[in-house]
């Protein structure tokens, strides 16, 4: 969880309603990292349940997103943060979320694109925008996002909000991206900055955009046409 993710769920549950129960798969929460990862303070008043692969810390319940023990229709919201690059049948793991959720609930999701092959189990898939987007067609509401620079985002998130959820609101969706705005920002040191700023001058844009773009992002509305 990096402090660009993080600001970035804290614009997302401050702009939207969210209903319970939360459940969050993937909620490991790294060593080193628990004031960034642990989230619960942002549902508060929500009955939460963390859900991983694994045992530990943040953990509630240890189960597969394969294969959710829950009814369906019982989950009021779903997240999953740099969770799908580890799930081995992904898809699998996108048609559980959809079948746990209620028919009012939302979905939470981000991906990392631009990143080191990492964690635990392993680390199989990634996300461009459009493949995120594909595979939540099927939620008639969808927010888009992403960050760094056009051709290689550092991460991909969306919101989607199933049949029945209230959809957002343009009031609801100019605050996220003026809290995302305020949350989501990623400061390099003066050092690295001065630094990536020499190597741009003598080695061109391309090579620092990852770092130099980190904190700047676009996002997108899909809903229904008219």
């Amino acid at each position: 969880m990096t402090r660009f993710l993080h600001g970035m769920i804290r614009a997302i549950a401050e702009a939207f309603p969210f209903r319970g129960p939360v459940h969050e798969i993937g909620s490991y929460q790294v060593e080193g990292q628990e004031k960034l990862i642990d989230l619960r303070s942002m549902f508060a008043g929500q009955e939460y349940l963390g859900v991983d692969f694994r045992a530990g810390p943040g953990v509630d319940l240890v189960a597969n997103v394969e294969k959710l023990p829950f009814p369906d229709g019982s989950v009021g919201t779903v997240l999953a943060l740099s969770t799908f690059e580890h799930v081995q049948h992904f898809w699998k793991g996108f048609d559980e979320v959809y079948r746990v959720l209620r028919s009012d609930g939302i979905l939470v999701v981000s991906c990392p694109f631009y990143f080191h092959v990492h964690g635990y189990p392993s680390d199989y898939w990634r996300f461009t925008p459009y493949a995120l987007d594909m595979m939540l067609e099927r939620y008639p509401h969808r927010i888009l996002g992403w960050h760094g620079p056009d051709r290689r985002p550092i991460n991909v998130w969306a919101v989607a909000w199933r049949e029945d959820a209230t959809p957002p609101t343009e009031a609801q969706f100019q605050k996220y991206q003026t809290l995302l705005q305020e949350y989501a920002q990623e400061r390099l040191a003066l050092g690295r900055r001065i630094a990536y700023s020499i190597g741009r001058v003598l080695c061109g844009r391309r090579p620092f955009a990852t770092y130099l773009d980190r904190n700047r992002w676009k996002t997108e509305w899909k809903r229904p046409a008219a």
